[in-house]
């Protein structure tokens, strides 16, 4: 029997449990009452100086509503309705569950916009962004689209204001720009969701955020403490041997003569090679001096482009192959009240978690 009566899609209220019972939360009702209430009054006026009807109550109660409607779909300047720490991950119908999850989905719903505020999960979060910009954007929805450009836009300014990692956002926005470009210049022999005028402006405001970034220019912080090129040499190459990025290297060498003399070190170099790459590769792309030593930088740099580094993130998102529910771990809770980070019914939560590389998370949501 169809359900009759008003329409079921609502705009998703906010509900608060109380004594007395489940509640709908005024913030948002009274908001869009008083929206309401203007909009009665100014047709009240329009009826009362005109003596011909302009709207039937009709057309008054369809404006009312898609008004309310408008109001939650409308807002482009925030994340789109969840900021929720954990999914599920069905990807087939069931009796209890219709449907399956989507890659837009799940960037809807875990909470994107507070990972890039955790210094651990900065990497992940851009990593994951650089992926769906090369091959997965046309999959995503309107609305995840929406807070795809969100945060990256908080990411950028988040960059500009604090100066962290700008070299990657740089790469990620030349990926995003190509992409677009490519989309753009195909319209109506690919799917792009949304008007072209929409991704038009979005590619414009990619160019002003490239921009920014290349006249960004690092203040001269003026400290009279201990500073690094005060730490004693054996310490200063430790910590040119804890890093596992190439370019991270080369920039800190750039800082003083001392460090660019440790940054060409052939043995770090050779280390950087031994981590990321396997010995079947060296043979393929060995680079020798004249005097017949392997040059490991230049080795780096080649095998750089032909085959995938090693990623190391402070942290990513998990999944538990027992509920397949993906989840960030909140470390702090986990020490201190054992909570697994979402609802997890196996004996040994801990024992069923895998971290999630983002080709990972690409690859979960492909059927």
């Amino acid at each position: 029997m169809p359900f009759l009566g008003q329409d079921w899609r609502s705009p998703g209220w906010s509900w608060i449990k109380t004594e007395d019972g489940w509640k709908r939360c005024d913030s948002c009702s009274q908001e869009l009452e008083r929206e309401t209430d203007q909009c009665s009054l100014s047709h009240n006026i329009i009826l009362n100086s005109e003596n011909e009807e302009v709207f039937s109550n009709e057309e008054h109660e369809y404006a009312s509503k898609k008004r309310k409607k408008d109001h939650f779909r409308n807002d482009a300047n925030s994340q789109s309705f969840y900021r929720e720490k954990w999914i599920y991950v069905h990807k087939e119908s069931t009796k209890e569950r219709h449907g399956y999850c989507t890659l837009g989905e799940a960037f809807n719903r875990l909470d994107f916009s507070s990972a890039i505020q955790d210094t651990r999960r900065f990497n992940y979060v851009v990593k994951l962004l650089e992926l769906i910009a090369k091959s997965q954007l046309t999959s995503l929805s309107g609305v995840a689209q929406k807070n795809y450009f969100n945060i990256l836009d908080k990411i950028v300014q988040k960059v500009l204001r604090d100066h962290h990692n700008p070299r990657l956002i740089k790469n990620l926005l030349q990926d995003l720009s190509s992409t677009l470009c490519v989309l753009i210049r195909g319209v109506g022999k690919s799917v792009l969701v949304g008007n072209i005028n929409i991704w038009i402006c979005r590619l414009e405001t990619i160019l002003s955020w490239q921009q920014q970034l290349q006249n960004l220019q690092m203040a001269k912080q003026v400290d009279t403490g201990l500073t690094l090129v005060d730490l004693p040499l054996h310490m200063l190459s430790n910590i040119l041997y804890r890093f596992s990025d190439g370019w991270d290297i080369v920039t800190l060498g750039q800082v003083t003569p001392t460090l660019h003399v440790l940054s060409e070190d052939r043995q770090l170099w050779k280390k950087l090679c031994q981590y990321h790459f396997a010995e079947k590769q060296f043979c393929r792309h060995l680079i020798l001096s004249e005097k017949g030593h392997v040059e490991w930088k230049l080795m780096y740099f080649a095998l750089e482009k032909h085959y995938p580094t090693k990623e190391q993130y402070g942290d990513t998102l998990h999944f538990c192959r027992h509920c397949s529910i993906l989840f960030w771990k909140d470390y702090h809770l986990a020490l201190l009240f054992k909570d697994s980070g979402h609802p997890c019914t196996a004996a040994d939560p801990n024992s069923c978690f895998t971290p999630v590389s983002p080709q990972h998370f690409i690859d979960l949501f492909k059927y």
